[in-house]
């Protein structure tokens, strides 16, 4: 007979990653339509919004139950993630209260750090799939050219956004492999796992 008062079983949750890709795609492809100059500013409201509930606070929880399938690529690339598109959205949300101004080379800083971080999850995507490299690989890009950007190089900024829609895509695409290879038992969508 056992000493506990409590006996807890093994937990299984469904994979929180199509979700968390989802989150990340959707606020992506949003900012980056305005920043390739496709949308105009005045919808960045629709990014501050999506920035803080979607992309930031859902991605977030995305992150804890990667955690809980002890997966740490995916937990810390959805933790990370949405802690950025929070931190995005209450500056952005700031500025347009005309609370703060947000100086370039802040923004350049914000973005630099966010693409160190990135170089190092591109790396790890190596460890995870293909559909992964494609998406971390853009999203390296857009990070890039999103910085060369804020140092005051238009062009830059303005290809950083539409680098920024093809990773929203590469994103969407692995989210739907996720739920539908997963739904229909089968492989729908292929992403090409490196491991075995």
């Amino acid at each position: 007979m056992s000493n506990t008062v409590y006996e807890t079983k093994e937990s299984s949750i469904a994979d929180p990653g199509p979700l968390g890709l989802a989150c990340f795609a959707l606020t992506t492809f949003c900012l980056s339509m305005i920043n390739a100059g496709l949308v105009d500013k005045a919808a960045s409201i629709v990014v501050i919004a999506l920035a803080l509930v979607y992309g930031g606070a859902t991605q977030i929880l995305a992150g804890m139950w990667e955690y809980k399938k002890n997966n740490v690529f995916g937990a810390t690339a959805f933790a990370s993630y949405g802690a950025f598109w929070i931190s995005l959205g209450v500056f952005d949300l700031l500025g347009a209260l005309h609370l703060v101004a947000v100086p370039g080379h802040g923004v350049w800083l914000f973005l630099l750090g966010w693409t160190i971080f990135t170089f190092y999850m591109w790396i790890g995507s190596f460890g995870a799939s293909k559909a992964l490299v494609v998406t971390f690989t853009l999203l390296l890009a857009a990070f890039i050219l999103l910085t060369i950007g804020a140092a005051g190089n238009e062009t830059a900024h303005t290809l950083g956004g539409y680098a920024g829609i093809l990773t929203a895509f590469a994103a969407w695409y692995t989210s739907a492999a996720g739920i539908f290879n997963t739904v229909f038992g089968r492989v729908i969508l292929p992403v090409g796992p490196f491991k075995k």
